[in-house]
């Protein structure tokens, strides 16, 4: 009796890219060397956990957590062979990305993400560092208001009927890359939140002289 031959058809889409991208920069051994591990922790690693769901939401343009799984099992095959991997049913469970999500929400550990991919990838590309900008900016949404939570009504040219939440960015210019991010309830003030991304930046870079740029509010925090 002949050989049957089994075809296994999959959607790889723009997956296949980000993954790559995301792989040759070594962005899951740099996750894996700040992530927290527990002795008793079975299934994929958090880096993977993180990538593939990085490669989700940037394909869908989607952060939800409760389609990741199935998205997964429509392109196992796919991932499994890229990633050099063998994936569980239950990796990518709600459960499981709830983790990583709270996790990510260390400030410590995120901060660490960030200074140490920030080194890797001006490392990798040589990036011209001589001028680094400093901005805050806010992002409304319809949210129930907490005490607690991050949105909160204060100061905003968005909407200013909205709750929002405030994010400081660091970039790189010309080229605008992001450095780092610092987010912080909607009502603070933008002044008072330079100085602690600068001090993270400039850890991030050996160099001297460099140019910080910011706007008038920036003095309040001594510039």
């Amino acid at each position: 009796m002949a050989n049957q031959l089994n075809v296994t058809t999959q959607r790889i889409d723009d997956v296949v890219l980000l993954l790559h991208v995301m792989i040759q920069i070594n962005l899951p051994e740099l996750l894996n060397t700040h992530l927290p591990h527990h002795w008793k922790q079975e299934g994929l690693d958090w880096s993977w956990v993180i990538v593939i769901w990085l490669a989700y939401i940037l394909s869908e343009g989607d952060h939800r957590k409760v389609v990741v799984r199935e998205w997964v099992q429509q392109r196992q095959t796919m991932l499994e062979q890229l990633c050099g991997l063998q994936l569980r049913e239950t990796d990518f469970t709600d459960d499981r990305l709830g983790i990583v999500l709270r996790t990510l929400s260390e400030l410590s550990i995120w901060q660490e993400i960030e200074t140490a991919l920030s080194r890797q990838t001006i490392s990798i590309y040589q990036l011209p560092v001589s001028c680094v900008r400093l901005d805050a900016t806010t992002v409304s949404g319809d949210h129930e208001l907490r005490d607690e939570g991050l949105f909160q009504f204060g100061h905003s040219k968005d909407k200013p009927s909205l709750p929002h939440l405030k994010a400081m960015l660091a970039s790189l210019d010309p080229l605008g890359m992001p450095l780092a991010t610092h987010i912080v309830s909607g009502e603070q003030a933008d002044d008072g939140l330079y100085l602690p991304i600068f001090e993270q930046v400039r850890q991030s870079f050996e160099t001297e002289g460099l140019l910080w740029v910011g706007d008038c509010k920036m003095e309040a925090d001594g510039y």
